[in-house]
Protein backbone atom coordinates (compact mmCIF):
# COMPACT_ATOMS: atom_id res chain seq x y z
CA UNK A 1 0.00 0.00 0.00
CA UNK A 2 1.08 3.51 -0.79
CA UNK A 3 1.80 6.56 1.12
CA UNK A 4 -0.87 8.81 -0.15
CA UNK A 5 -3.38 5.44 0.35
CA UNK A 6 -2.94 4.77 3.26
CA UNK A 7 -3.01 8.61 4.47
CA UNK A 8 -6.20 8.72 2.79
CA UNK A 9 -7.32 5.54 4.22
CA UNK A 10 -6.83 6.90 7.33
CA UNK A 11 -9.20 9.58 6.89
CA UNK A 12 -11.72 7.40 5.62
CA UNK A 13 -11.18 5.03 8.63
CA UNK A 14 -12.13 7.94 11.35
CA UNK A 15 -14.33 9.55 9.42
CA UNK A 16 -16.68 5.72 8.97
CA UNK A 17 -16.15 5.01 12.78
CA UNK A 18 -17.13 8.77 14.22
CA UNK A 19 -19.36 9.38 10.89
CA UNK A 20 -21.49 6.46 11.57
CA UNK A 21 -22.29 7.14 15.08
CA UNK A 22 -22.89 10.43 13.38
CA UNK A 23 -25.53 8.92 11.21
CA UNK A 24 -27.41 7.66 14.81
CA UNK A 25 -26.92 10.60 16.32
CA UNK A 26 -28.72 12.16 13.33
CA UNK A 27 -31.16 10.07 13.27
CA UNK A 28 -31.70 10.74 17.11
CA UNK A 29 -31.87 14.56 16.12
CA UNK A 30 -34.57 13.91 13.30
CA UNK A 31 -36.84 12.14 15.81
CA UNK A 32 -36.08 14.82 18.30
CA UNK A 33 -36.64 17.45 15.93
CA UNK A 34 -39.68 16.05 15.08
CA UNK A 35 -41.23 16.04 18.38
CA UNK A 36 -40.11 19.48 19.10
CA UNK A 37 -41.49 20.36 16.06
CA UNK A 38 -45.20 18.83 16.67
CA UNK A 39 -44.97 19.39 20.52
CA UNK A 40 -44.09 23.10 20.75
CA UNK A 41 -44.40 24.58 16.99
CA UNK A 42 -42.41 26.64 15.44
CA UNK A 43 -42.51 29.29 17.84
CA UNK A 44 -41.06 26.81 21.04
CA UNK A 45 -38.51 25.95 18.54
CA UNK A 46 -38.27 29.89 18.18
CA UNK A 47 -37.81 29.83 21.96
CA UNK A 48 -35.29 27.13 22.12
CA UNK A 49 -32.80 29.18 19.31
CA UNK A 50 -33.01 32.14 21.63
CA UNK A 51 -32.37 30.61 24.89
CA UNK A 52 -29.57 28.52 22.79
CA UNK A 53 -27.84 31.30 21.74
CA UNK A 54 -27.89 34.26 24.55
CA UNK A 55 -26.44 31.34 26.82
CA UNK A 56 -23.75 30.22 23.94
CA UNK A 57 -23.01 34.23 23.84
CA UNK A 58 -21.96 34.10 27.32
CA UNK A 59 -20.12 30.70 26.51
CA UNK A 60 -18.23 31.80 23.54
CA UNK A 61 -16.83 34.86 26.43
CA UNK A 62 -15.90 32.56 28.92
CA UNK A 63 -14.48 29.30 27.82
CA UNK A 64 -11.68 30.95 26.33
CA UNK A 65 -11.10 28.24 22.88
CA UNK A 66 -10.21 25.30 25.60
CA UNK A 67 -12.42 23.11 23.70
CA UNK A 68 -10.03 23.76 20.09
CA UNK A 69 -6.47 25.37 21.35
CA UNK A 70 -6.19 21.94 24.07
CA UNK A 71 -7.07 19.37 21.39
CA UNK A 72 -3.93 21.20 19.67
CA UNK A 73 -2.00 21.40 22.91
CA UNK A 74 -2.81 17.16 23.77
CA UNK A 75 -2.50 16.28 20.40
CA UNK A 76 1.18 17.46 19.96
CA UNK A 77 2.30 16.32 23.45
CA UNK A 78 0.18 12.84 22.92
CA UNK A 79 2.97 12.87 19.39
CA UNK A 80 5.79 13.33 21.14
CA UNK A 81 5.55 10.32 23.11
CA UNK A 82 6.03 12.65 26.38
CA UNK A 83 3.58 10.43 29.17
CA UNK A 84 4.20 12.89 31.65
CA UNK A 85 4.09 16.18 29.27
CA UNK A 86 0.64 14.66 28.35
CA UNK A 87 -0.10 14.11 32.04
CA UNK A 88 0.76 17.58 32.83
CA UNK A 89 -1.35 19.23 29.86
CA UNK A 90 -4.71 17.07 30.62
CA UNK A 91 -4.56 17.61 34.06
CA UNK A 92 -3.95 21.51 33.89
CA UNK A 93 -6.84 21.55 31.35
CA UNK A 94 -9.12 19.62 33.78
CA UNK A 95 -8.31 22.61 36.20
CA UNK A 96 -9.22 25.12 34.14
CA UNK A 97 -12.55 23.92 32.62
CA UNK A 98 -13.99 23.98 36.01
CA UNK A 99 -12.93 27.50 36.35
CA UNK A 100 -14.58 29.12 32.79
CA UNK A 101 -17.36 26.58 33.65
CA UNK A 102 -18.04 28.11 36.86
CA UNK A 103 -17.31 31.88 35.04
CA UNK A 104 -20.05 31.25 32.62
CA UNK A 105 -22.44 30.02 35.44
CA UNK A 106 -22.00 33.27 37.18
CA UNK A 107 -21.77 35.69 34.63
CA UNK A 108 -25.73 33.89 33.04
CA UNK A 109 -26.91 34.21 36.81
CA UNK A 110 -25.97 38.18 37.37
CA UNK A 111 -27.27 38.70 34.10
CA UNK A 112 -30.41 36.88 34.07
CA UNK A 113 -32.43 40.21 34.14
CA UNK A 114 -31.13 41.67 31.21
CA UNK A 115 -30.71 38.69 29.10
CA UNK A 116 -34.34 37.70 29.42
CA UNK A 117 -35.32 41.56 28.26
CA UNK A 118 -33.28 42.20 25.45
CA UNK A 119 -33.72 38.53 24.49
CA UNK A 120 -37.42 38.57 24.83
CA UNK A 121 -38.27 41.75 25.11
CA UNK A 122 -40.16 40.87 28.67
CA UNK A 123 -39.17 40.11 32.45
CA UNK A 124 -40.67 36.43 31.74
CA UNK A 125 -37.69 34.54 31.14
CA UNK A 126 -35.37 35.89 33.99
CA UNK A 127 -36.00 32.32 36.02
CA UNK A 128 -35.37 30.56 32.99
CA UNK A 129 -32.19 31.86 32.60
CA UNK A 130 -31.22 31.39 36.11
CA UNK A 131 -31.64 27.73 35.51
CA UNK A 132 -29.93 27.03 32.87
CA UNK A 133 -26.96 29.33 33.49
CA UNK A 134 -25.67 25.83 35.20
CA UNK A 135 -26.18 24.31 31.66
CA UNK A 136 -22.50 26.68 31.01
CA UNK A 137 -21.08 24.63 33.67
CA UNK A 138 -21.74 21.16 32.32
CA UNK A 139 -21.17 21.97 28.63
CA UNK A 140 -17.90 23.14 29.78
CA UNK A 141 -16.99 20.23 31.72
CA UNK A 142 -17.74 17.90 28.56
CA UNK A 143 -15.44 19.79 26.36
CA UNK A 144 -12.83 18.90 28.92
CA UNK A 145 -13.80 15.17 28.82
CA UNK A 146 -14.06 15.43 25.01
CA UNK A 147 -10.49 17.01 24.27
CA UNK A 148 -8.76 14.48 25.97
CA UNK A 149 -10.75 11.80 23.48
CA UNK A 150 -9.79 13.85 20.95
CA UNK A 151 -6.28 14.85 21.36
CA UNK A 152 -5.47 11.16 22.25
CA UNK A 153 -6.84 9.77 19.36
CA UNK A 154 -9.68 7.65 21.20
CA UNK A 155 -12.01 7.69 18.54
CA UNK A 156 -14.05 5.00 19.54
CA UNK A 157 -14.35 6.15 22.89
CA UNK A 158 -15.21 9.61 21.66
CA UNK A 159 -18.00 7.75 19.13
CA UNK A 160 -19.28 5.78 22.29
CA UNK A 161 -19.65 8.97 24.40
CA UNK A 162 -21.69 10.83 21.42
CA UNK A 163 -23.76 8.25 20.36
CA UNK A 164 -24.64 7.51 24.10
CA UNK A 165 -25.41 11.22 24.90
CA UNK A 166 -27.93 11.35 22.13
CA UNK A 167 -29.45 8.25 23.23
CA UNK A 168 -29.99 9.23 26.38
CA UNK A 169 -30.69 12.90 25.77
CA UNK A 170 -33.57 12.06 23.59
CA UNK A 171 -35.06 9.35 25.86
CA UNK A 172 -34.92 12.28 29.18
CA UNK A 173 -36.27 15.06 26.95
CA UNK A 174 -39.07 14.01 24.66
CA UNK A 175 -41.49 12.78 27.46
CA UNK A 176 -40.25 16.77 29.11
CA UNK A 177 -41.98 18.03 25.85
CA UNK A 178 -44.76 15.68 25.81
CA UNK A 179 -46.18 16.63 28.81
CA UNK A 180 -44.78 20.09 29.82
CA UNK A 181 -45.18 21.24 26.10
CA UNK A 182 -43.63 24.85 26.26
CA UNK A 183 -42.48 24.42 30.01
CA UNK A 184 -40.35 21.40 29.32
CA UNK A 185 -37.78 23.73 27.76
CA UNK A 186 -35.48 24.65 30.56
CA UNK A 187 -35.51 21.32 31.95
CA UNK A 188 -34.48 19.29 29.38
CA UNK A 189 -31.42 21.78 28.39
CA UNK A 190 -30.39 21.38 31.85
CA UNK A 191 -30.76 17.27 31.76
CA UNK A 192 -29.09 16.94 28.17
CA UNK A 193 -26.35 19.13 29.18
CA UNK A 194 -25.53 16.90 32.53
CA UNK A 195 -25.92 13.41 30.73
CA UNK A 196 -23.90 14.35 28.00
CA UNK A 197 -21.60 15.54 30.74
CA UNK A 198 -21.56 12.06 32.86
CA UNK A 199 -20.95 10.00 29.81
CA UNK A 200 -18.05 12.13 28.18
CA UNK A 201 -16.60 11.53 31.62
CA UNK A 202 -17.44 8.04 31.65
CA UNK A 203 -15.31 7.26 28.45
CA UNK A 204 -12.69 10.04 29.51
CA UNK A 205 -11.22 8.12 32.72
CA UNK A 206 -10.80 4.75 30.55
CA UNK A 207 -7.74 6.78 28.76
CA UNK A 208 -4.96 6.14 30.89
CA UNK A 209 -3.17 9.26 32.47
CA UNK A 210 -0.16 9.16 34.62
CA UNK A 211 -0.62 11.18 38.00
CA UNK A 212 1.65 14.40 38.37
CA UNK A 213 1.69 16.80 40.66
CA UNK A 214 0.33 20.27 40.06
CA UNK A 215 0.32 23.17 42.23
CA UNK A 216 -1.35 26.21 41.60
CA UNK A 217 1.08 28.12 39.88
CA UNK A 218 2.17 25.49 37.80
CA UNK A 219 -1.35 25.09 36.52
CA UNK A 220 -1.57 29.08 36.04
CA UNK A 221 1.55 28.98 34.24
CA UNK A 222 0.93 26.08 32.17
CA UNK A 223 -3.13 26.88 32.04
CA UNK A 224 -1.69 31.15 30.92
CA UNK A 225 -0.03 29.94 27.22
CA UNK A 226 -3.83 27.79 26.69
CA UNK A 227 -6.09 30.59 27.90
CA UNK A 228 -3.84 33.44 26.29
CA UNK A 229 -4.14 31.54 22.88
CA UNK A 230 -7.23 29.87 23.37
CA UNK A 231 -8.86 33.46 24.58
CA UNK A 232 -8.33 34.69 20.78
CA UNK A 233 -10.21 31.78 19.51
CA UNK A 234 -13.20 32.48 22.11
CA UNK A 235 -13.28 35.77 20.68
CA UNK A 236 -13.91 34.63 17.23
CA UNK A 237 -16.52 32.03 18.28
CA UNK A 238 -18.37 34.78 20.08
CA UNK A 239 -18.73 36.62 17.19
CA UNK A 240 -20.44 33.64 15.45
CA UNK A 241 -22.71 33.33 18.25
CA UNK A 242 -23.28 37.17 18.84
CA UNK A 243 -23.97 36.96 14.76
CA UNK A 244 -27.05 34.30 15.18
CA UNK A 245 -28.37 36.22 18.60
CA UNK A 246 -28.20 39.76 16.12
CA UNK A 247 -30.12 37.58 13.68
CA UNK A 248 -32.26 35.91 15.63
CA UNK A 249 -33.13 39.37 17.44
CA UNK A 250 -33.51 40.99 14.20
CA UNK A 251 -36.29 38.42 13.07
CA UNK A 252 -37.96 38.34 16.04
CA UNK A 253 -38.35 41.82 16.21
CA UNK A 254 -39.18 41.77 12.12
CA UNK A 255 -41.28 38.71 11.54
CA UNK A 256 -41.74 37.28 15.49
CA UNK A 257 -40.86 34.59 17.02
CA UNK A 258 -41.89 31.76 14.46
CA UNK A 259 -39.65 32.91 11.90
CA UNK A 260 -36.74 32.46 13.96
CA UNK A 261 -38.08 29.12 14.84
CA UNK A 262 -37.82 28.85 11.17
CA UNK A 263 -35.03 30.16 10.79
CA UNK A 264 -33.02 28.01 13.52
CA UNK A 265 -35.03 24.77 11.49
CA UNK A 266 -33.25 25.93 8.08
CA UNK A 267 -29.81 26.23 9.36
CA UNK A 268 -30.00 22.95 11.64
CA UNK A 269 -30.94 21.27 8.45
CA UNK A 270 -27.44 22.26 6.92
CA UNK A 271 -25.40 22.22 10.24
CA UNK A 272 -26.38 19.09 11.80
CA UNK A 273 -27.52 16.67 9.07
CA UNK A 274 -25.22 17.79 6.26
CA UNK A 275 -22.55 19.04 8.99
CA UNK A 276 -22.70 15.60 10.12
CA UNK A 277 -19.11 15.26 7.44
CA UNK A 278 -17.81 18.13 8.93
CA UNK A 279 -18.67 16.65 12.32
CA UNK A 280 -17.02 13.30 11.68
CA UNK A 281 -13.81 14.87 9.69
CA UNK A 282 -12.61 17.33 12.24
CA UNK A 283 -12.55 14.60 14.96
CA UNK A 284 -9.64 13.49 13.61
CA UNK A 285 -8.09 16.12 10.85
CA UNK A 286 -7.16 18.66 13.40
CA UNK A 287 -5.27 16.41 15.41
CA UNK A 288 -3.22 15.31 12.21
CA UNK A 289 -2.70 18.37 10.77
CA UNK A 290 -1.71 19.70 14.04
CA UNK A 291 1.19 16.63 14.18
CA UNK A 292 2.36 18.07 10.85
CA UNK A 293 2.05 21.92 11.10
CA UNK A 294 6.36 22.98 11.16
CA UNK A 295 5.99 21.33 7.76
CA UNK A 296 3.88 23.76 5.10
CA UNK A 297 4.20 20.83 2.40
CA UNK A 298 3.19 18.30 4.66
CA UNK A 299 0.18 20.47 5.64
CA UNK A 300 -0.70 21.14 1.89
CA UNK A 301 -0.66 17.91 1.32
CA UNK A 302 -2.83 16.91 4.24
CA UNK A 303 -5.27 19.82 3.78
CA UNK A 304 -5.75 18.65 -0.27
CA UNK A 305 -6.36 15.20 1.07
CA UNK A 306 -8.91 15.88 3.47
CA UNK A 307 -10.68 18.66 1.01
CA UNK A 308 -10.88 16.01 -1.87
CA UNK A 309 -12.90 13.33 1.09
CA UNK A 310 -14.65 16.13 2.11
CA UNK A 311 -16.30 16.72 -1.38
CA UNK A 312 -16.38 13.53 -2.61
CA UNK A 313 -18.44 12.56 0.60
CA UNK A 314 -20.69 15.61 0.63
CA UNK A 315 -21.28 16.17 -2.71
CA UNK A 316 -23.95 13.49 -3.06
CA UNK A 317 -25.38 14.07 0.32
CA UNK A 318 -26.20 17.64 -0.41
CA UNK A 319 -27.49 16.99 -4.37
CA UNK A 320 -29.88 14.63 -2.04
CA UNK A 321 -30.93 17.17 -0.13
CA UNK A 322 -31.45 19.51 -3.00
CA UNK A 323 -33.48 17.08 -5.27
CA UNK A 324 -35.65 15.90 -2.16
CA UNK A 325 -35.88 19.30 0.24
CA UNK A 326 -39.29 19.83 0.31
CA UNK A 327 -40.07 16.13 1.43
CA UNK A 328 -36.85 15.97 3.67
CA UNK A 329 -38.41 19.32 4.96
CA UNK A 330 -41.65 17.70 5.97
CA UNK A 331 -40.29 14.27 7.54
CA UNK A 332 -37.81 16.48 9.77
CA UNK A 333 -40.28 18.59 10.92
CA UNK A 334 -44.10 19.34 9.33
CA UNK A 335 -45.53 20.84 6.32
CA UNK A 336 -45.97 24.36 8.27
CA UNK A 337 -41.75 24.61 7.36
CA UNK A 338 -42.38 24.57 4.17
CA UNK A 339 -41.58 28.48 3.63
CA UNK A 340 -38.15 27.60 4.36
CA UNK A 341 -37.49 25.50 1.19
CA UNK A 342 -35.92 28.54 -0.58
CA UNK A 343 -33.74 29.08 2.40
CA UNK A 344 -32.30 25.48 2.33
CA UNK A 345 -31.25 25.43 -1.81
CA UNK A 346 -29.16 28.48 -1.22
CA UNK A 347 -27.68 27.02 2.12
CA UNK A 348 -26.41 23.56 0.39
CA UNK A 349 -24.64 24.87 -2.17
CA UNK A 350 -23.00 27.22 -0.07
CA UNK A 351 -22.06 24.14 1.48
CA UNK A 352 -19.35 23.31 -1.17
CA UNK A 353 -17.84 27.06 -0.20
CA UNK A 354 -17.66 26.30 3.18
CA UNK A 355 -16.26 22.89 3.17
CA UNK A 356 -12.99 23.62 1.10
CA UNK A 357 -12.78 27.33 3.37
CA UNK A 358 -13.24 24.83 6.43
CA UNK A 359 -10.34 22.07 5.38
CA UNK A 360 -7.69 25.34 4.57
CA UNK A 361 -8.74 27.44 7.84
CA UNK A 362 -7.98 24.81 10.26
CA UNK A 363 -3.92 25.41 9.07
CA UNK A 364 -4.09 28.47 10.94
CA UNK A 365 -4.90 26.36 14.36
CA UNK A 366 -2.69 24.21 13.82
CA UNK A 367 0.39 26.62 13.17
CA UNK A 368 -0.52 28.63 16.35
CA UNK A 369 -1.61 31.63 14.34
CA UNK A 370 -4.49 32.53 16.62
CA UNK A 371 -3.98 36.62 15.90
CA UNK A 372 -4.33 35.64 12.45
CA UNK A 373 -7.50 32.98 12.71
CA UNK A 374 -9.25 36.08 15.05
CA UNK A 375 -8.76 38.73 12.07
CA UNK A 376 -9.52 36.38 9.67
CA UNK A 377 -12.77 35.34 11.60
CA UNK A 378 -13.55 39.04 12.90
CA UNK A 379 -13.42 40.30 9.32
CA UNK A 380 -15.64 37.30 7.83
CA UNK A 381 -18.51 37.27 10.54
CA UNK A 382 -18.94 41.15 10.61
CA UNK A 383 -19.44 40.96 6.11
CA UNK A 384 -21.36 38.01 6.69
CA UNK A 385 -23.52 39.24 9.32
CA UNK A 386 -24.22 42.11 7.12
CA UNK A 387 -25.27 40.38 4.17
CA UNK A 388 -27.96 38.11 6.51
CA UNK A 389 -29.28 41.49 7.63
CA UNK A 390 -30.00 42.90 4.45
CA UNK A 391 -30.79 39.74 3.12
CA UNK A 392 -33.49 38.94 5.30
CA UNK A 393 -34.85 42.92 5.00
CA UNK A 394 -35.14 42.94 1.60
CA UNK A 395 -35.67 39.20 0.84
CA UNK A 396 -37.52 37.17 3.88
CA UNK A 397 -36.08 33.81 4.65
CA UNK A 398 -34.95 33.28 1.18
CA UNK A 399 -32.33 36.18 1.61
CA UNK A 400 -30.64 34.44 4.59
CA UNK A 401 -29.83 31.86 2.08
CA UNK A 402 -28.60 33.78 -0.89
CA UNK A 403 -26.17 35.97 2.15
CA UNK A 404 -25.23 32.81 3.51
CA UNK A 405 -23.96 31.44 -0.24
CA UNK A 406 -22.40 35.11 -1.08
CA UNK A 407 -20.62 35.35 2.21
CA UNK A 408 -19.05 31.80 2.34
CA UNK A 409 -17.64 32.79 -1.49
CA UNK A 410 -15.89 35.17 -0.35
CA UNK A 411 -15.03 33.60 3.05
CA UNK A 412 -13.73 30.98 1.33
CA UNK A 413 -11.77 32.99 -1.78
CA UNK A 414 -10.59 35.02 1.37
CA UNK A 415 -8.46 32.45 3.37
CA UNK A 416 -7.22 30.94 0.97
CA UNK A 417 -5.40 33.98 -0.90
CA UNK A 418 -4.35 34.23 3.10
CA UNK A 419 -3.05 30.77 3.34
CA UNK A 420 -1.64 30.85 -0.01
CA UNK A 421 0.37 34.47 1.32
CA UNK A 422 1.26 33.24 4.58
CA UNK A 423 2.35 29.37 4.16
CA UNK A 424 2.49 28.90 0.37
CA UNK A 425 -0.70 27.06 0.29
CA UNK A 426 -2.37 25.74 -3.24
CA UNK A 427 -5.18 23.27 -4.46
CA UNK A 428 -4.04 20.43 -6.64
CA UNK A 429 -5.04 19.71 -10.11
CA UNK A 430 -6.94 16.76 -8.27
CA UNK A 431 -8.93 18.40 -5.62
CA UNK A 432 -9.69 21.56 -8.41
CA UNK A 433 -11.24 18.60 -10.77
CA UNK A 434 -13.47 17.26 -8.24
CA UNK A 435 -15.03 20.43 -7.09
CA UNK A 436 -15.81 21.32 -10.30
CA UNK A 437 -17.36 18.32 -11.80
CA UNK A 438 -19.17 17.79 -7.95
CA UNK A 439 -20.31 21.85 -7.98
CA UNK A 440 -21.28 21.64 -11.52
CA UNK A 441 -23.70 18.69 -10.71
CA UNK A 442 -25.44 20.58 -7.62
CA UNK A 443 -25.71 23.48 -9.55
CA UNK A 444 -27.83 21.57 -12.05
CA UNK A 445 -30.02 20.18 -9.16
CA UNK A 446 -30.39 23.32 -8.05
CA UNK A 447 -31.71 24.27 -11.45
CA UNK A 448 -34.00 21.60 -11.76
CA UNK A 449 -35.52 21.74 -8.25
CA UNK A 450 -36.20 25.40 -9.14
CA UNK A 451 -37.10 25.65 -13.35
CA UNK A 452 -39.04 22.50 -13.71
CA UNK A 453 -42.38 21.05 -12.30
CA UNK A 454 -42.49 17.97 -9.69
CA UNK A 455 -42.70 14.70 -10.19
CA UNK A 456 -39.79 15.32 -12.84
CA UNK A 457 -37.86 17.78 -11.09
CA UNK A 458 -37.20 14.26 -9.04
CA UNK A 459 -36.68 12.01 -12.10
CA UNK A 460 -34.01 14.74 -13.30
CA UNK A 461 -32.41 15.20 -10.00
CA UNK A 462 -32.09 11.71 -9.41
CA UNK A 463 -30.02 11.02 -12.88
CA UNK A 464 -27.69 14.10 -11.29
CA UNK A 465 -27.52 12.23 -8.29
CA UNK A 466 -26.40 8.88 -9.71
CA UNK A 467 -24.08 10.11 -11.67
CA UNK A 468 -22.74 12.57 -8.35
CA UNK A 469 -22.45 9.00 -6.65
CA UNK A 470 -20.55 7.18 -9.62
CA UNK A 471 -17.95 9.64 -9.90
CA UNK A 472 -17.33 9.97 -5.96
CA UNK A 473 -16.96 6.47 -5.97
CA UNK A 474 -14.41 6.14 -8.90
CA UNK A 475 -12.42 8.96 -7.34
CA UNK A 476 -12.50 7.49 -3.95
CA UNK A 477 -11.29 3.83 -5.57
CA UNK A 478 -8.01 5.88 -6.65
CA UNK A 479 -7.13 6.81 -3.68
CA UNK A 480 -8.60 4.12 -1.15
CA UNK A 481 -8.76 0.79 -3.63
CA UNK A 482 -11.65 0.13 -2.73
CA UNK A 483 -12.21 -2.67 -5.29
CA UNK A 484 -9.15 -4.61 -3.86
CA UNK A 485 -10.60 -3.93 -0.31
CA UNK A 486 -13.72 -5.99 -1.33
CA UNK A 487 -12.00 -8.60 -3.41
CA UNK A 488 -10.08 -9.32 -0.38
CA UNK A 489 -12.50 -9.58 1.86
CA UNK A 490 -14.99 -11.58 -0.62
CA UNK A 491 -12.32 -14.26 -1.20
CA UNK A 492 -11.48 -14.45 2.65
CA UNK A 493 -15.06 -15.21 3.57
CA UNK A 494 -15.45 -17.83 0.19
CA UNK A 495 -11.85 -19.61 1.75
CA UNK A 496 -13.53 -20.02 5.32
Amino acid sequence: MSENQSSYRNIIKATSIFGGVQIFTILISIIRSKFIAVFLGSAGMGIVGLLSSATGLIGGITNFGLGTIAVRDVSAANSSGDETRVALVITVLRRWVWVTGALGTLIVLLLSPWLSQITFGTSNYIWSFVLISITLLFNQLNVGQLVVLQGMRKIKYLAKASLSGSVLGLLVTIPLYYCLGVDGIVPALIIASFVSFAISWYFARKVQISRVNLTKSLAFSEGKNMLKMGFMISLSSLFVTAATYIIQLFISNRGGVDQVGLFTAGFAIINTYVGLVFTAMATDYFPRLSAVAKSNELCKKTINQQAEISILILGPVIMMFLVFIKLIIIILYSTKFVAIEDMVLWLAVATFFKAAAWAIGFILLAKGATKIFFWNDLCGNLYMLMFDLAGYYFWGLTGLGISFFVGYFIYFSQVFLLSKIKYHFSFNTSFLKIFAIQFSLAISCFGVVKFVDKPYSYLLGSGFILFSVWHSYIELDKRLGIKMVLNDFLSKRLNR
